[in-house]
């Protein structure tokens, strides 16, 4: 059994399905495990996990884009309340659980943390395939991809080892990062792939210029998620919250329209489902991600919504569902299979390469430093 703290970011609900996969596995395998988040991801597990609310940063929009105001006002009130859990978080979990491995899904105060009490820290996420795998960017995102890398560095100063999720593949950058399909949950991977008919459209806030768009094809029924309503207007109808209910539609749906969110990405290449995605504006990951979606041809990037976009969209759908028709998916096996071998006998594998770290950290080897490609 090996103790392991396992710091998840509470920011959209991403982090804690994929934290929830991985963390209910660990149990499974008779760890010991602790987990810390704030927001969302704290409210979507607390009541299945020991859970430790921190504080942490979120991102505020509007209209598909991000409000750099709002962001900082949102996260400057968060400063005292964040300082107050930072010495709860050291005292009740460094100090008297005494985690073995830290364990970090894009949560830097667990991260440093680790770092501070010399703890191997092993990150588990989609977004360092940004930084330790390389890729073809986005035309004329070039700084956007630097400015995005320097923050995820920020963020997880130096993992000892890195499993990294992504749906398109490219060569690491060192020896301890090892890449995997996207971890889809449970209740995903039993879901039964059909066609309904409808379209699904999810919005994580307020988007009323494509509810106007969308209503121009009314040939086409919208089920929509993200407001507050339960009620049809014209050709959409509205539904209130229902991880059920999405699930069973998402499954049931023709095609996703969406944001560019990684998870609901995911989800719907497994369920061989052609995406429509809208990447927010000022979030270089999703410009990111509706950018492969497109090069794949597994749906299209729409940087821009109109209808000429959505038409488009709808026109080549029988073209998007024959690649996904040549795609396999294992779930979650293998990743499953990677930590399980570096989680056991107390962290044995995590420590040696702790170990290693700080060798070539203090021969002064570049953390980003080219090695032999390692790929599963």
């Amino acid at each position: 059994m090996t103790r392991i703290l396992y710091g998840l970011s509470g920011e959209g609900s991403g982090h804690s399905s994929r934290s929830r996969q991985m963390a209910r596995h660990l149990e499974y395998l008779g760890h010991d495990v602790r987990l810390a988040s704030y927001d969302r991801g704290y409210r979507n597990l607390k009541d299945d996990f020991n859970v430790f609310e921190i504080e942490g940063l979120t991102i505020a929009s509007s209209d598909n884009k991000v409000s750099n105001i709002r962001t900082v006002t949102q996260n400057v009130k968060r400063l005292k309340r964040g300082w107050q859990r930072l010495r709860a978080l050291k005292q009740e979990i460094f100090k008297e659980f005494e985690p073995e491995v830290v364990i970090t899904d894009f949560e830097p105060m667990t991260a440093y943390l680790a770092h501070h009490y010399d703890i191997p820290l092993l990150t588990i996420d989609n977004q360092h395939r940004m930084r330790y795998m390389k890729y073809e960017c986005p035309p004329g995102l070039k700084m956007d991809q630097k400015l995005t890398k320097g923050i995820i560095r920020a963020m997880v100063p130096r993992p000892d080892a890195s499993l990294v999720t992504t749906f398109y593949q490219g060569k690491v950058t060192n020896d301890r990062t090892y890449l995997f399909p996207p971890i889809v949950r449970d209740e995903v991977i039993a879901m039964e792939s059909t066609d309904s008919g409808h379209l699904l459209v999810y919005l994580t806030s307020g988007y009323e210029t494509l509810l106007d768009y969308l209503k121009q094809f009314q040939r086409e029924r919208f089920i929509v998620y993200g407001y507050d309503r339960e009620d049809e207007d014209e050709n959409l109808q509205f539904k209130p919250p229902s991880k059920q209910g999405f699930l069973d539609d998402l499954a049931s749906s023709k095609a996703v329209i969406a944001t560019a969110g990684f998870t609901l990405i995911s989800e719907a290449l497994y369920l061989k489902k052609p995406y429509l995605a809208m990447p927010m504006t000022g979030q270089y990951e999703q410009q990111l991600n509706g950018f492969w979606l497109d090069t794949l041809k597994l749906g299209s990037n729409a940087p821009v919504i109109n209808t000429e976009t959505i038409g488009n969209f709808l026109y080549r759908l029988p073209e998007f569902n024959a690649r996904l028709g040549e795609t396999t998916s294992e779930g979650n096996l293998l990743i499953q299979q990677k930590l399980e071998e570096l989680m056991q006998d107390h962290g044995k594998q995590m420590k040696e390469h702790h170990a290693r770290r700080k060798k070539k950290k203090w021969a002064g080897i570049l953390e980003d430093d080219s090695a032999k490609s390692t790929q599963l």
